[in-house]
């Protein structure tokens, strides 16, 4: 194999699940548009579970608090772990989020975010909750 052929390319591949399925599917909620403005150059996703942080119930809502700016708050925090991290594919951070409206304490969320491949070999972004792989 040189290095311009795919690192699949003579694999037998049993089963394969896209990203673009994964976003499809649900398993992933793409932010792309939002994390452009925020100043990140890739494509950006987070999972179900992250999501299911960032969508605020209708008790949160009515605090003032929109998926929009939970998500921006998430890209913010990220941007900056990335520019205090290590240069790695993975970096781990802990954005502040606001989780049940009785009390409306600000809570640590462990997040980590991936760097990797997408389906176009391109680099992607993905945002999980701690445990998640």
């Amino acid at each position: 194999m040189t290095t311009n052929e795919p690192f699949w390319q003579d694999a037998d591949l049993i089963d394969v699940y896209t990203r673009a399925q994964a976003l499809a599917d649900g398993v992933l909620v793409d932010i792309s548009r939002l994390a452009i403005e925020a100043g990140f150059r890739s494509p950006v996703a987070v999972t179900a579970a992250v999501w299911s942080i960032l969508n605020p119930s209708d008790d949160l809502a009515r605090l003032g608090q929109s998926a929009t700016g939970r998500a921006w708050d998430v890209l913010q925090v990220l941007r900056a772990a990335i520019g205090h991290g290590d240069h790695t594919d993975r970096i781990h951070f802990t954005p502040l989020f606001v989780l049940d409206a009785a009390h409306p304490t600000p809570q640590p969320v462990q997040l980590w975010a991936l760097c990797g491949p997408g389906d176009d070999e391109a680099p992607v972004i993905t945002v999980m909750r701690e445990g998640e792989d």
